[in-house]
């Protein structure tokens, strides 16, 4: 089994790729422009997911203020803390950071997982896509879409598509015209022609809502 991850080369290899195979997801590309969809390499992938959750349902300014309590007060040094710190403080220190309980609980989980290596993210980057997201699910608080964007964003996995997701949803919606908004099995047809690159096509169904002109697409 061969991991692939996305580079500069390989999204050019990706764009070329989708705009032969697609003629609508091409107009979307030329429109948007180059895709900047590297995977973002700073912290671990334990502080990655933590804010994954700290971050859920939450408007940024106050995900933002809470993740940088949880950060200075948890980590050491301005670092974000490891699993074995988490586990070594109480709830209400992790309640104290603007926490609410259910994402308190959703955290330590997360750091149990790790520290007993049910969620091995030393080796996760070696794991096939279902195999990591099988892995991620069992944390409480983390759902296939949370696990999806790990793979994606993260890892740089290069043929994900998140079907509940609604900004692709969305995005694919005005490529295609459609009437209504695509089911999960409606996008599933559609993305036939994005593979094997459907995490790039479904940053472009994102990108192209954030088009100065994208509500008379």
């Amino acid at each position: 089994m061969t991991i692939v991850q996305l580079t500069a080369r390989r999204l050019e290899e990706a764009v070329a790729a989708l705009s032969a195979q697609d003629p609508k997801m091409a107009v979307a590309i030329a429109r948007v422009g180059p895709c900047t969809m590297l995977p973002r390499t700073d912290g671990t992938h334990f502080d990655h997911l933590a804010r994954a959750i700290v971050y859920q349902q939450l408007s940024g300014g106050a995900a933002s203020t809470i993740y940088g309590r949880f950060r200075d007060r948890l980590g050491t040094g301005g670092d974000a803390p490891t699993p074995r710190q988490i586990l070594a403080s109480d709830d209400d220190a992790l309640r104290a950071c603007g926490l609410s309980a259910a994402k308190t609980r959703a955290i330590v989980d997360l750091a149990r997982h790790v520290e007993d290596a049910r969620l091995p993210l030393d080796v996760i980057d070696t794991m096939d896509d279902e195999a990591v997201i099988d892995a991620l699910v069992a944390v409480r608080g983390i759902g296939r879409w949370t696990a999806q964007m790990f793979l994606m964003f993260r890892l740089g996995r290069p043929d994900v598509l998140p079907v509940l997701d609604l900004g692709v949803r969305k995005g694919a919606q005005r490529i295609y015209r459609m009437r209504a908004l695509p089911e999960a099995d409606r996008l599933e047809k559609v993305a036939r022609n994005w593979r094997p690159w459907a995490s790039v096509a479904s940053w472009y169904c994102w990108r192209v809502l954030d088009l100065e002109d994208a509500g008379g697409w």
